[in-house]
């Protein structure tokens, strides 16, 4: 019974979690649908500008707590409604209080961790009890995983709590320029064109930019992988043929 009601937070967080994704909410903020409702959309910031950004950081904050996948939508639609510099602020305001909460309901639900942890935490024990500082930083600026699977496996190995809020907000402030830019240049883009959405918006400097950029930052851990196992594979080579002196 102990257990279960530790575990009840993330239990309740999972539950909001499938309740956001199946309500269709993503769906309305998908860039079709806010290039076809912009003129309502505007009219509504125009009218509630304070409760329109309340309601956006609420809602990022709720998508991130619940680690459900499509929050990039959300972040999207903060480039496209409040620009590129303050999408950016209100979603790392969203982004750090939601991993926050998924983060702390995490570590009350496994407790001392004494359980075998889930294969995702196990490749990530060695390298995190060596250098936990700089294997937590690498693990938010470098995408290896999921965001909200990484806060998970960041919470089982009991990672400091301001270790944690430190490197999520800096790596999760990264991804949301780039991110929070495709919004803002999907606005600039649509004003040029007359609101025609067509695949010639991707050659728009203000979205390919921000593409390319993530694009680098999908294939850093590749890059980091092929250059530890040549470095591994150079030192097996040094230790199996030493130097004749």
């Amino acid at each position: 019974m102990s257990r279960l009601r530790a575990a009840l937070p993330l239990i309740l967080l999972v539950i909001a979690g499938i309740a956001l994704f199946s309500s269709g909410l993503m769906d309305r903020l998908h860039p079709e649908q806010l290039v076809q409702h912009q003129a309502q959309m505007r009219a509504d910031i125009d009218t509630a500008p304070w409760l329109s950004r309340i309601t956006y950081i609420g809602l990022l904050t709720l998508a991130m707590s619940t680690g459900i996948p499509g929050t990039v939508i959300i972040i999207i639609a903060g480039g496209f409604a409040f620009g590129a510099v303050e999408g950016t602020i209100y979603s790392s305001i969203g982004l750090t209080l939601g991993t926050l909460i998924l983060f702390l309901a995490s570590r009350y639900a496994f407790g001392a961790g004494s359980k075998h942890p889930p294969a995702l935490v196990d490749k990530l024990h060695h390298g995190f009890e060596r250098h936990p500082v700089a294997y937590t930083m690498f693990l938010r600026f470098v995408p290896v995983a999921p965001f909200g699977l990484v806060t998970v496996a960041l919470a089982w190995l009991r990672c400091p709590l301001w270790l944690f809020l430190g490197a999520s907000w800096l790596g999760g402030t990264v991804s949301l320029v780039f991110e929070t830019s495709i919004g803002a240049g999907l606005g600039e883009a649509l004003a040029k064109s007359h609101g025609q959405f067509g695949p010639g918006l991707l050659m728009q400097r203000g979205i390919w930019m921000p593409l390319t950029a993530i694009a680098v930052l999908a294939l850093l851990p590749l890059l980091v992988e092929r250059f530890t196992r040549r470095r591994h594979q150079a030192v097996m080579a040094n230790e199996a043929n030493p130097r004749q002196d």
